[in-house]
């Protein structure tokens, strides 16, 4: 990715206001995304959004772009970007547009497209689109120009297609279900999709005022999600991020079930009922704990570099179907054909009503090892993982954890921050290690 000027792990990403998240840039992305995928006949685009104020500006601006190029673009409103990846192909649009940042804040937003397949572009087209970019804007005649038109019913599209990946003869009957929408594109999908398959289902984070999505609540941050899952007495709690794509889960004792032992719930389930075919893909951050349990369990695994694009390209190498980022992003390729928080949270309860045990009963046959996550904002212009004193404060680590652990240190391809992980048996140990690692990375500032 290292080659490319705008597009990052996902999509384009920023701070709104700033280039390149500016209207100005918006219009020109949407001519040359237009330029580069009309010259194959394309015609038509679907455009979706999160929550975040700053949605209704650059859906506008992508939208002139995209006209200037001769093709049309189809609005949905807010919805989940999965729910974009289904409806551009459901709609054999030739192209899906989501405009979001996902977990971020709401002062942040992005730009992420869609192949007429639903899957994210190929690497030679995002570099095609960028190529287009440093030409000059230019307009078809007036009578090729794209038009714009909104679908109705996307949001009832997308809740039958969730629920179709549901088994049909199971039902919700008799949950209570917690369900915190994080603000964001879920809040008027996820509640109805458990509700319409029995669930008693209690909202949180549905209440989206253009700034307080992700605030507080969400895959990033469930504490409001636990505290409420144990005053309810509910069986358990389902948090989305921003806009979709990823889930985190809390047992009825409101402990945190995140995507590592989601995909474990899922392929142990597969296993069960003879469906898995082939292993697991996880990332570099994916717990050791998982491995060791799928070990067990006989079930292949494999890690990718971190980012949801990078695990399906090696579930497409593999030809497998199941793979997961600990943080939520949960891939079934089997149901569909990107990330999507619902239906991995959906495949989840089939297992607990399948199987009649709770959540935590579950994640039970999954010991996680100890793992500590610490985040360092970085502002200078040098590359802080080549000095001198973090490879020292790396390699001292490593050395006290021996066989029994391992560090990772890498940078986010999303935001200007540098992620330690430290992993190992002793939670002391490992927390201790990190700040030191963090520490010596924040000097560097």
């Amino acid at each position: 990715m290292s080659n490319r000027k705008y597009f990052g792990t996902d999509g384009i990403r920023g701070k709104v206001g700033q280039y390149p998240i500016t209207p100005d840039f918006a219009l020109k992305l949407g001519w040359a995304a237009g330029r580069v995928l009309a010259k194959d006949g394309v015609k038509k685009v679907i455009i979706g959004k999160d929550t975040r104020i700053s949605g209704y500006m650059l859906e506008s601006a992508l939208e002139a772009g995209f006209a200037s190029a001769g093709v049309a673009a189809a609005f949905t409103g807010p919805m989940p970007t999965p729910a974009i990846a289904y409806l551009t192909r459901t709609f054999r649009a030739d192209a899906g547009v989501v405009i979001s940042a996902s977990h971020n804040p709401f002062y942040d937003n992005g730009i992420k497209f869609f192949s007429t397949e639903g899957k994210k572009l190929d690497d030679e087209i995002e570099l095609e689109i960028e190529a287009q970019l440093e030409k000059p804007i230019d307009c078809v005649e007036s009578k090729q120009l794209g038009r714009a038109s909104r679908i109705t019913d996307a949001a009832g599209r997308y809740i039958e297609f969730c629920k179709s990946t549901f088994n049909h003869d199971l039902s919700l009957s008799g949950l209570k279900i917690v369900v915190d929408c994080a603000n964001g594109a879920t809040y008027h999908i996820a509640p109805k999709v458990l509700r319409e398959l029995g669930a008693n289902v209690i909202k949180i984070g549905c209440e989206p005022d253009g700034v307080n999505i992700n605030d507080n609540c969400g895959a990033t941050d469930i504490r409001a999600l636990s505290k409420r899952v144990i005053d309810e007495k509910a069986d358990l709690g389902f948090a989305l991020d921003g806009d979709g794509d990823r889930v985190i889960m809390v047992d009825h004792k409101g402990c945190k079930v995140d995507g590592d032992q989601i995909i474990y719930i899922v392929a142990r389930e597969a296993l069960r009922q003879g469906q898995l075919k082939g292993g697991v893909v996880g990332t570099l951050m994916s717990n050791m704990g998982l491995e060791l349990a799928l070990k067990n369990l006989g079930i292949p695994f494999e890690r990718a570099k971190v980012g949801d694009r990078y695990v399906l390209e090696k579930l497409i190498e593999k030809n497998w179907r199941l793979g997961a980022e600990n943080s939520g992003h949960v891939l079934l390729l089997d149901k569909t054909t990107t990330g999507d928080g619902i239906v991995a949270g959906l495949q989840v309860l089939v297992a607990m009503v399948h199987n009649n045990m709770s959540l935590a009963d579950l994640c039970s046959g999954m010991t996680m090892l100890p793992q500590v996550l610490i985040n360092v904002r970085f502002t200078s212009q040098h590359d802080p993982l080549q000095s001198h004193a973090v490879k020292t404060a790396i390699k001292q680590a490593e050395q006290q954890l021996g066989n029994h652990g391992r560090v990772l240190i890498r940078k986010s391809g999303t935001e200007p921050l540098i992620r330690v992980m430290v992993e190992g048996t002793d939670q002391s140990e490992v927390q201790n290690l990190a700040e030191q690692i963090a520490q010596a990375v924040k000097a560097q500032n």
